[in-house]
């Protein structure tokens, strides 16, 4: 078993959290990130090396790796699951934790924090951050569930329609679709997205794909045709004329550019 040592005193910097979906841009995938920690809750089965140690994916498994690793996918067809992308902190009590691990009887509280991180990370970022804290103390000790306490959130058909935007940015999408996913109305979605961010329900899947581009460009060597197919535009020449209109240059210029977006 590999293990890797985190440190959780403090926040996580949380860069990215989503749904990632694989598979349909091709059967492998070879990839690292410089400077994030990939957190992964599978839904599928697959294989997967880690600096070139083999691992079988399962539903159910987490995966915890750390920076500069290079792993290797090796999809059986579509394939989801949910990630966030961080940095630990430096300093702090050293834990060991397994690179892949089982979730057992933590996969719901796993899957509902993760999910609740995907849905607040458009628009409450620091939010996002702390259920994906919660997640790696959870990931890290094992614990039984604990019982949570109710909190304020936003509308339930908004963090529905969000969250089914999120996991399908690969795919595409109409309004109507997404409306009926949150069971309400094609207007009363309408309303609820230009309350909550002042756009279109168009406008917030097209920022939301080439934000998640960005990141995928500036902090992944994953194959630029690869990420246009994981959010959603797998033309290459529309993938190019989006990153040039929302993004103000080419992918490739993306890719190379420094300094925070």
């Amino acid at each position: 078993m590999i293990e890797t040592v985190v440190r959780l005193d403090e926040p996580p910097v949380v860069a990215n959290v989503g749904v990632g979906v694989h598979g349909p841009a091709g059967h492998t995938d070879v990839f690292r990130l410089p400077d994030l920690w990939q957190l992964h809750l599978y839904r599928y089965e697959a294989d997967l090396a880690i600096d070139g140690t083999p691992h079988t994916i399962r539903p159910g498994r987490v995966s915890l790796v750390p920076p500069a690793t290079t792993v290797r996918y090796r999809y059986r067809g579509r394939s989801e699951h949910l990630y966030a992308h961080l940095r630990l902190p430096a300093t702090g009590e050293p834990r060991t934790v397994p690179v892949m691990q089982d979730a057992g009887p933590e996969l719901p509280t796993l899957s509902a924090l993760m999910l609740q991180a995907v849905a607040a990370w458009p628009s409450t970022p620091v939010r996002a951050a702390a259920e994906i804290w919660a997640a790696l103390w959870r990931i890290a000790h094992l614990t039984p569930p604990a019982p949570q306490d109710p909190r304020d959130g936003p509308h339930p058909a908004l963090t529905a329609a969000i969250s089914y935007i999120e996991s399908r940015l690969a795919d595409p999408l109409t309004v109507p679709e997404v409306a009926r996913a949150a069971r309400i109305s094609h207007n009363h979605l309408t309303r609820l997205f230009r309350a909550a961010t002042g756009e279109t329900v168009v406008a917030y899947i097209r920022q939301r794909r080439l934000d998640r581009a960005r990141h995928l460009l500036r902090e992944s060597t994953l194959s630029i045709p690869a990420i246009a197919a994981t959010v959603g535009i797998p033309d290459l020449q529309a993938f190019n004329k989006a990153c040039r209109r929302e993004l103000g240059a080419s992918p490739r210029a993306v890719r190379g550019a420094q300094g925070p977006p």
